[in-house]
């Protein structure tokens, strides 16, 4: 390399060199005038701290410990209306949002399904910082508030109370949330495949029923809960009217309820015992012990390794047993009536509800007749045979087969809810009365709700006779059932009911797709927690 060469390097090395050295200055100095702003920022944050007038109008509460009694009236955010304009009120609510803007923050103040806006600005009540501490409140944090009843001239669609927000002049967080939540309840009340082009998410049922806890909080899932409530209300309610007397069964029981092999079993001291499949054996004997008509709400226990959409492994029974005259058809006739009541008590009391989980899974309104349409189990093997199914006369119904029956039945009859009567003999359990016209058959039936079944029921056999040999011919033991037959030896009246499955009924009433978003805390063969 020339003499010249090397020097020219030289100088680009140099240059190179003082462009670095000039970067690092300049990273340097901005380093050091940053420093200086934060500083600058703490010394003015820490003077106006001292000047801080509200400082005694936010914070963070001591925990609540029962230390006293205050006497604080505290509003419901569903009471916040525009006939308590002006008015000076006390709230706890959580946190659902919070959006600073400037000298001021808007919070969306959320209690159960209601919701409401609410405002913390600069001025003579608020001051920076409280503003400020007001933005920084974790989501779903709990906070005492008190606000100023405002009317607003334009709709707050965004809320459920859309006529008023709330002026906040004091706020005081009670129970603070972690920052990190394991799901925001925005992803998981937003419908499926919306914002998906906004790449917004949505959270799948595993993380939901995982994060049980948060989920229940949604609007989503307070009005499932508020409404299976109601159904409970109503059943209870109904029958009682009707002359039913409550029962409490136990669920720790000697022999499977049910006679087969979907059992779990406990140790029970020194031997083993299972846990009810149905209250079936025990509404029985309240029967045959003069209750004449008794019904019970509890767990029932399946052990079926199915993983459906429609199955669990514990859901709660709605179980009616009664007397009848001289047919069966009065059992029925009791049962459909009550049914009607609670479709007719959600309709015209749980609108809010119904339209809440609308919002996140549409469905078309329940529809049902009065009186409820009854068909024979042969007139539903026709209307499959002629839909092109291929079953036998004595053959169970798939499920496949019990949905397009539902959806024949609709377009024929214009109900989501109907009776299938006279079972086959031989696809029902060994109790169940024959029908005395026709030996294949049996006073059975099956009620069902948008094409699932929510309800098994029969005449029972009241002759511990037949019941006798009934049992044999199902080739169950009979010393396993011994006390049960025995309680039809000393005069038996005839006697019918069903089972009806809570969880379902809502999920079906509700047109949602899977048992477990209408079970609490689910039990299904892969979920035991939380």
């Amino acid at each position: 390399m020339t003499k010249e060469g090397v020097q020219g390097a030289t100088e680009e090395e140099q240059q190179a060199q003082s462009k670095k050295a000039l970067k690092k200055q300049q990273k340097e100095a901005e380093k050091a005038a940053k420093k200086a702003e934060k500083q600058a920022k703490l010394t003015a944050e820490q003077t106006t701290e001292e000047d801080d007038f509200a400082k005694d109008r936010y914070g963070l509460s001591a925990m609540v410990q029962s230390q006293q009694k205050l006497d604080r009236e505290l509003v419901r955010v569903q009471d916040l209306t525009p006939e308590k304009a002006d008015q000076l009120i006390w709230l706890r609510a959580r946190v659902h949002t919070s959006r600073a803007k400037g000298k001021q923050c808007f919070l969306v103040l959320r209690q159960q399904q209601f919701n409401v806006q609410a405002l913390v600005a600069v001025g003579d009540r608020a001051s920076k910082q409280m503003v400020k501490f007001a933005a920084n409140i974790t989501k779903e944090s709990i906070v005492d508030v008190e606000a100023s009843v405002r009317k607003v001239e334009q709709k707050i669609e965004s809320c459920s109370q859309q006529d008023v927000e709330l002026h906040i002049e004091r706020i005081f967080v009670i129970s603070q949330a972690e920052p990190r939540l394991p799901l925001q309840l925005e992803d998981a009340v937003r419908p499926d495949g919306e914002g998906e082009e906004e790449g917004r998410a949505t959270v799948n049922q595993d993380t939901k029923l995982d994060n049980r806890v948060i989920d229940l909080r949604t609007t989503t899932s307070q009005a499932i809960f508020r409404l299976q409530s109601g159904v409970c209300q109503l059943f209870r309610d109904t029958l009682t009217h009707k002359g039913f007397v409550e029962i409490q069964t136990p669920k720790i029981i000697s022999a499977a309820s049910e006679g087969g092999a979907n059992v779990f079993t406990v140790s029970y001291f020194k031997t083993s015992a299972y846990l009810a499949q149905s209250p079936q054996l025990y509404k029985q004997m309240c029967i045959c012990a003069d209750f004449d008509k008794v019904f019970c709400v509890g767990p029932v226990f399946r052990a079926e390794d199915s993983n459906t959409h429609r199955h669990l492994t514990e859901f709660v029974g709605l179980d009616i047993e009664m007397a009848f005259n001289y047919h069966y058809h009065e059992v029925i006739d009791s049962i459909t009536d009550t049914m009607v009541q609670i479709f007719k008590g959600l309709r015209d009391n749980f609108q809010t509800e119904i339209q809440t989980v609308n919002k996140q899974f549409p469905s078309e309104p329940f529809k049902f007749l009065e009186p409820t349409l009854r068909l024979e189990y042969t007139e539903g093997v026709a209307m499959l045979r002629e839909a092109g199914v291929e079953m036998g006369d004595e053959d169970d119904l798939s499920t496949p087969n019990e949905k397009l029956l539902g959806r024949l039945v609709k377009e024929k009859y214009d109900t989501d809810f109907y009776v299938l009567d006279k079972y086959p003999l031989a696809v029902r359990p060994f109790y169940t009365m024959p029908d005395p016209n026709n030996a294949k058959y049996s006073n059975s039936y099956d009620m069902f709700m948008r094409g699932e079944e929510i309800l098994s029921g029969a005449q029972r056999i009241h002759d511990a006779q037949l019941l006798t040999e009934r049992a044999t011919h199902h080739q169950i033991d009979l010393e396993k059932i011994k006390s049960y037959i025995d309680s039809f030896r000393f005069g038996a009246p005839p006697h019918g009911g069903g089972g009806i499955g809570l969880e379902r009924v809502c999920m079906l009433y509700l047109g949602l797709h899977n048992v477990r978003q209408t079970s609490m805390f689910p039990r299904d063969p892969k979920r035991l927690t939380p």
